[in-house]
């Protein structure tokens, strides 16, 4: 038998006893009550509770504190802010209605109820809460799984380079180093060094990209770029080295000025860039360039390398997504899209990507070409 918790918040004590009798009675599913008379003692029954309700029933007109003043105090607590609420309210109260609906309010029941209404409506809400609780869990557990294969893989292997190649210097036993070992062993340690540097910025960049932070940042930090090979030489250089890759730009006519983020543009054709060399045979030269279209302006970087399968073409944006990782072994955190995907939405442009197995692949960011002080 199912079993819920549910606070009931009513001045007139026989309907506060009668809502209670109604949910105790019930078989299928089994109910703990919690009881206050207003808004007042229903705050102090919540705090004395270890865990909070599952559903929280409120009259909206009481003495000490209303149902609209005490759904706001509720809301404000992170830990209480989920709590699906119901309002009892009498027929003529839709200006409370509308309050509590602008307020967060999940449903509404008009005394005089029926019982059995009362107690589906009840139900139905204590359902849809449990289904979206288990589809949180399912996808908190899915990336938790996600953040600890990075942290185990990505993390892990740089940090045991940086930490050899530091015992080496710092122990180098009974011979003499010669310059040739201690060039390779700091060498180590900065490739080492750059990689965990690299994951750490992601992993920051694309926080702020989900939390919203990244707005904030954009909307101060904007301005007009009108120098399209600066903003490709700055992309160049947070992408470092490329291996064995040339790297070609290529710039088609004239670009016109156009507002946006430098280093939020830069640091998403980097992405573009360590993806291309990452995914590429050694060797195969890589394309960067910019052009304009009608009404925007596209960012582009071109490879030779493995190419992506079409029914992978939407996953590849997602945080933490990476194709075969398991069979590949693929080094990264596959954030690295997912950082293009939210600089192109910044700037209310897009991400697009054509490729061909085997053949290659062109990203793009498109960018809408706006008025200069948009």
């Amino acid at each position: 038998m199912q079993s819920a918790k549910v606070l009931v918040v009513e001045d007139d004590v026989h309907l506060l006893e009668g809502i209670r009798d109604i949910l105790e009675l019930e078989e299928e599913m089994k109910f703990e009550v919690l009881m206050a008379e207003n808004g007042v003692h229903a705050l102090e029954v919540l705090r004395s509770q270890v865990t909070p309700p599952d559903l929280i029933v409120s009259d909206i007109m009481m003495p000490k504190m209303d149902g609209i003043t005490f759904l706001k105090e509720v809301r404000k607590e992170p830990i209480w802010f989920a709590i699906p609420f119901i309002f009892l309210t009498a027929k003529g109260e839709k200006s409370d209605q509308h309050r509590g609906l602008r307020l967060g309010v999940d449903d509404y029941i008009v005394k005089p109820y029926d019982p059995n209404d009362l107690l589906e409506k009840i139900k139905a809400r204590l359902r849809r809460y449990s289904g979206l609780n288990d589809l949180y869990k399912k996808g908190l557990d899915g990336l938790k799984r996600q953040i600890l294969t990075i942290l185990n893989h990505e993390f892990r292997t740089p940090l045991t380079f940086v930490v050899a190649y530091a015992d080496m210097l710092s122990n180098p036993g009974e011979h003499k180093m010669s310059d040739s070992e201690l060039q390779s062993y700091l060498t180590g340690v900065s490739a080492g060094a750059n990689r965990l540097r690299r994951l750490i910025e992601n992993f920051i960049l694309l926080v702020e990209m989900i939390t919203g932070d990244a707005q904030q940042t954009y909307a101060w930090r904007r301005g007009d770029i009108d120098s399209i090979n600066d903003l490709l030489a700055m992309a160049e250089e947070k992408a470092g080295q490329l291996d064995n890759h040339a790297l070609t730009i290529e710039v088609t006519g004239a670009i016109p000025v156009f507002n946006g983020d430098m280093e939020y543009l830069a640091a998403a054709l980097a992405q573009f860039l360590t993806n291309a060399a990452k995914f590429s045979a050694d060797g195969k030269p890589i394309v960067m360039g910019a052009e304009t279209g009608t009404d925007d302006v596209v960012l582009w970087v071109r490879d030779q390398g493995r190419g992506i399968p079409p029914n992978e073409y939407d996953a590849i944006w997602q945080p933490f997504y990476q194709i075969n990782r398991a069979v590949n072994e693929d080094q990264g955190a596959g954030t690295g899209l997912a950082i293009v995907q939210g600089v192109a939405a910044l700037h209310g442009g897009r991400a697009e990507l054509d490729s061909k197995v085997g053949i290659g692949s062109t990203f793009r960011i498109v960018l809408p070409l706006r008025s200069r002080h948009a």
